[in-house]
C-alpha cells in the first residue's frame, strides 16, 4: 500500500488540545515541581554561600589601608633571614592568605590562614571556618568557628552580633556588588610568579617578596 507525501505529512501532525481542556493550575504545579528538583541541594547552596562570604571577607582584608604595609613586613620576615616565626607579621600573613585565595591558590591560602590563626588572629580563624565550609568539610569548619567564638585565637574575639552583621554585609555585596577592589591582573601575575618558583618541590607559596609588596602598594594607591 502506498501513500502520497501529503498523506504521510497529515498523519504526522501533532494533535492540538482544545483550549478549554488545558489545566493551567496543574501546569503551574508541574513547573514548580520541576524548579524544586532543579534547585541545588541545601549542602551545595551552603557551600556556595560560604565561598561567596569568604571572597567578601578576603577583599575587605586586602583593601584595608595598612594591608600593603603588613605585607612589606611579611616580606622582610620571609626573605631568608631565618629569624623564625616569632618575628612573623601576623596581619601580613592574613593579608597574604586572602590575596592567595582571591588569585586562585586556596591550598597556600589555607596554610597562611592557619599560620595567622595559630598566632592568635581571629579573622584568620574565621576565614578558615568559611574555607572549610565552602569545601563541605563541616567538622573542620565547626572547629574553627568554635576557636573564634570561645576566644581561643585572640583576646578580641567577635561576638555573634558582629558575625551576623558580617554575614549580612556579605549577602548585600553578593546582590549589589562592592566598592572593595579585587586583585588586579598585575597582582595575579606576581602571585603566579611566586607559585612557579617552587613548582615541583612544594605546592605552597612560601611567602611574598619585595616585588609583590611593591605591586600591592601600587594596588592600594589606586
Amino acid at each position: 500500500m502506498t501513500h502520497t507525501i501529503d498523506e504521510l505529512l497529515a498523519g504526522a501532525g501533532v494533535p492540538v488540545t482544545p483550549p478549554g481542556a488545558f489545566d493551567v493550575a496543574a501546569a503551574l504545579r508541574r513547573l514548580a515541581a520541576d524548579a524544586a528538583q532543579a534547585a541545588p541541594p541545601p549542602d551545595l547552596a551552603r557551600t556556595a554561600q560560604a565561598a561567596r562570604h569568604l571572597a567578601v571577607v578576603s577583599r575587605w582584608v586586602l583593601n584595608k589601608p595598612d594591608a600593603a604595609v603588613h605585607v612589606d613586613r611579611l616580606a622582610e620576615d620571609t626573605d631568608g633571614a631565618g629569624r623564625g616565626e616569632e618575628h612573623l607579621d601576623v596581619d601580613g600573613a592574613l593579608v597574604f592568605a586572602c590575596l592567595l585565595y582571591l588569585t586562585g591558590h586556596p591550598e597556600s591560602a589555607q596554610f597562611w590562614w592557619q599560620l595567622a590563626a595559630g598566632a592568635g588572629h581571629w579573622t584568620a580563624a574565621y576565614c578558615l571556618h568559611l574555607h572549610h565550609l565552602a569545601l563541605g568539610e563541616n567538622r573542620e569548619a565547626k572547629h574553627w568557628l568554635h576557636q573564634v567564638m570561645t576566644g581561643v585565637v585572640g583576646s578580641e574575639a567577635p561576638d555573634e552580633a558582629f558575625l551576623d552583621r558580617l554575614e549580612a554585609v556579605a549577602r548585600y555585596v553578593g546582590k549589589n556588588g562592592s566598592f572593595a577592589s579585587a586583585p588586579t591582573g598585575g597582582l595575579e601575575m606576581e602571585v603566579d610568579r611566586l607559585a612557579m618558583q617552587h613548582q615541583g618541590s612544594c605546592i605552597i607559596v612560601r611567602g611574598p617578596d619585595r616585588r609583590l609588596a611593591d605591586r600591592l602598594h601600587d594596588f592600594a594607591g589606586r
